[in-house]
C-alpha cells in the first residue's frame, strides 16, 4: 500500500464486544511495525478503548483513533493518549450526532466520521454522513477529517467536496482487477481539487 502511494496504513481493530467481528490487535501492530515506517493509524472499534492506549504505543502505533460511544470520559482518553505520545482521534457512528465531540473537538488531531456501521467491510457509503464532514470542517478548517467506508472512486468527491482529507479505503483497494496506485492517486487529486 505504502509503495502505491498510501500515506497512512489504517489498522481496524475489533474486539467482538463493540463490534461483532474480532480482527487484530496489538502484537499483530508490533510485528506490522517491524516491516514499515509508515504511520500506523489504530482505528479502535473496542470496548473500554482506555485499556489499549499504552499497548498499543508500545507496538508502534503512531494515532489512536477511539469511539466517543466507547469511553466515559473522552477529555481523559485524550489526555491518556497524547500523553502515551500518540495523535489522539474520536470516531463517531453513524446514529450519533456530531455535537457530541464538540466540547472536546479543540484537543483532537482528527475527527473519524464513519460512512458504513462499523464492524464489517464492504458496506455501502452513507452520503447523508457528508453533513457532518461539511459542519467539521466549517468550525475547524486545520482540523483532519476522516472518512470511513464505502470510499471508492465513484464515491471520493462527494467526501472531498464536504471536507474531509483523509480518506480510508478496504474493500475498493482490495478488489480483482484494480489498480491500487491508480485509485490512491485518483483519491489524492480529488482531495488536492476541493
Amino acid at each position: 500500500m505504502v509503495d502505491a502511494g498510501a500515506d497512512w496504513l489504517h489498522c481496524d481493530v475489533m474486539d467482538g464486544h463493540f463490534v461483532p467481528n474480532i480482527t487484530i490487535g496489538a502484537p499483530v501492530i508490533k510485528s506490522l511495525r517491524k516491516h514499515t515506517k509508515a504511520f500506523l493509524d489504530c482505528h479502535m472499534m473496542v470496548s473500554e478503548p482506555e485499556k489499549w492506549v499504552t499497548d498499543f504505543k508500545e507496538a508502534g502505533a503512531d494515532s489512536y483513533t477511539f469511539h466517543v460511544e466507547a469511553t466515559k470520559d473522552p477529555h481523559a482518553l485524550i489526555d491518556q493518549i497524547h500523553n502515551a505520545g500518540m495523535k489522539a482521534a474520536v470516531s463517531i457512528k453513524p446514529k450519533t450526532g456530531v455535537e457530541v465531540v464538540l466540547p472536546f473537538a479543540d484537543k483532537l488531531d482528527m475527527i473519524l466520521i464513519m460512512t458504513v456501521e462499523p464492524g464489517f467491510g464492504g458496506q455501502a457509503f452513507m452520503e447523508d454522513m457528508m453533513p457532518k464532514v461539511k459542519e467539521l470542517r466549517s468550525r475547524y478548517p486545520n482540523l483532519n477529517i476522516q472518512v470511513d467506508g464505502g470510499l471508492d472512486p465513484k464515491t471520493i468527491d462527494k467526501a472531498a467536496e464536504a471536507g474531509a482529507n483523509v480518506i480510508v479505503a478496504g474493500s475498493s483497494l482490495f478488489k480483482e482487477g484494480i489498480n491500487v496506485k491508480d485509485t490512491i492517486a485518483l483519491f489524492k487529486k480529488s482531495i488536492r481539487d476541493h
